[in-house]
């Protein structure tokens, strides 16, 4: 932490997102080649696998990916019929989003894919950094849901 001039090797917020890009990079060329999707769909893929029926507006929120590529991710996932679209029955100008049949399989063959993968990763850490890295990320989500969506 300095008040001096920004070096970008050392700054935080660049660090963490070079390391997060590095990471889905990785990971995605386990799934890309083989089920045709990239890192929004996956992404999308997995909040339903865990919550079916969101909306895309929820899907979009949960993920921090913004509106448009959730949309973008969420339509490329319909032409593959890997997602099925249903319209909410209270609200009929929402649709709740769904995996289909086979999108359920692609959750299926990816979830322990990704987990291994983390399992792997894992590995750089010991048990109790591990569970430090843990806190210091609940406590760098709980600062920046106090921004509440303004810039600090």
């Amino acid at each position: 932490m300095s008040s001096g001039p920004l070096i970008l090797e050392r700054f935080l917020p660049y660090r963490l997102s070079i390391v997060t890009n590095r990471i889905s990079g990785a990971l995605s060329r386990h799934y890309a080649t083989r089920f045709g999707i990239g890192i929004p769909e996956w992404r999308v893929i997995a909040n339903l696998g865990r919550h079916p029926g969101l909306t895309a507006n929820e899907v979009a929120e949960r993920s921090a990916m913004d509106k448009v590529t959730v949309s973008r991710a969420v339509a490329a996932l319909e032409r593959k019929g890997l997602l099925a679209r249903v319209r909410d029955a209270e609200d009929r100008r929402k649709s709740r989003l769904d995996l289909s049949p086979r999108g359920q399989e692609v959750y299926a063959e990816i979830a322990p894919l990704a987990l291994g993968f983390e399992r792997d990763l894992l590995t750089a850490l010991t048990p109790e950094e591990y569970a430090q890295l843990d806190r210091i990320i609940d406590k760098l989500n709980a600062k920046m849901d106090g921004y509440g969506g303004e810039r600090p």
